[in-house]
């Protein structure tokens, strides 16, 4: 009888492998169970109509894909570009002076900064959104203050201006991490550099710092225009439902008109847009 061979030991290439298979795996179950489900889900349902009191009919149609070119839809299409935009533009304006001013303090003084950017966070979301609206009210905190200078009350609720306001409120932060990220990895060498070579303390910025930090730009951008564009609480709340965006018109089909498949067929657009933004985000930072 032949001796029994021993069983090869497993090659390092196949341990690696495996474990990187045992940590990627609670991540993919979570992906494909939350998101590519409800994602495949929402999907099937465009090319079907609504029934007469709600419901699917499953009887192919591409009318649902029609009506988005309906100038009353890309209305909206057009006020939520805007409104995120605008937001996006904010944010990006306050929030690289302060990631900058963060990156230059010291170490303690930088994680207590830190920390005061995320503590929103720590408080949850439809807390923060009613406290603008006692804030921003006819009789709020800011016209109240407004009354006893002397000023007359603003209309301060209820408008684009409340919803850019909130909306700039919540996601500020992740603008600010990202361009903190960016900043904090600049070698403070080549600043000093440039200002050896005479260049200006903006000269440096502008043809330094800021060509350096482009790729923490379009990522907080990126981070904030993405969930602005399809939020619907904050116009909700603070716009009294006179802007309406793409995520109110998708509840809406949803909720309330209870056209599934065309409130799917407006989720699918919106999936596809911001899909294309990832894309070119990614291709503009491999060429920043």
């Amino acid at each position: 009888m032949k001796p029994q061979a021993d069983a090869r030991p497993a090659s390092p290439a196949r341990e690696r492998r495996l474990g990187a298979f045992v940590f990627l795996a609670p991540g993919l179950v979570y992906l494909v169970v939350l998101m590519l489900v409800p994602l495949a889900l929402v999907l099937s349902n465009v090319f079907f109509q609504r029934g007469r009191f709600g419901g699917i009919v499953y009887e192919f149609t591409t009318e649902n894909f029609t009506r988005l070119i309906d100038p009353l839809y890309l209305g909206v299409v057009a006020d939520s570009l805007k409104i995120a935009t605008l937001t996006t533009l904010i944010a990006l304006l306050l929030g690289y002076p302060t990631a900058y001013l963060i990156a230059q303090l010291p170490s303690k003084w930088r994680t207590i900064a830190l920390v005061a950017i995320v503590l929103p966070f720590w408080t949850n979301f439809i807390i923060r959104v009613y406290a603008w609206i006692i804030l921003l009210n006819g009789q709020g905190l800011v016209n109240s203050g407004l009354k006893a200078l002397g000023f007359d009350p603003l209309e301060l609720l209820y408008n684009d201006g409340a919803v850019v306001t909130g909306l700039l409120y919540s996601y500020l932060p992740l603008m600010v991490l990202p361009l903190y990220a960016a900043i904090d990895k600049l070698d403070p060498q080549l600043r000093e550099a440039s200002a050896n070579l005479g260049a200006s303390p903006f000269t440096t910025f502008r043809k330094v710092t800021l060509p350096l930090t482009v790729p923490g730009v379009m990522t907080g951008s990126l981070f904030v225009f993405v969930p602005t564009f399809g939020n619907f609480v904050i116009p909700e709340m603070l716009g009294g439902g006179k802007s309406i965006m793409v995520g109110n018109l998708i509840r809406t089909e949803f909720l309330k008109a209870r056209d599934w498949p065309f409130g799917s067929a407006l989720a699918t657009a919106l999936v596809a847009v911001l899909v294309l933004l990832l894309v070119a985000q990614a291709w503009a930072a491999r060429r920043a």
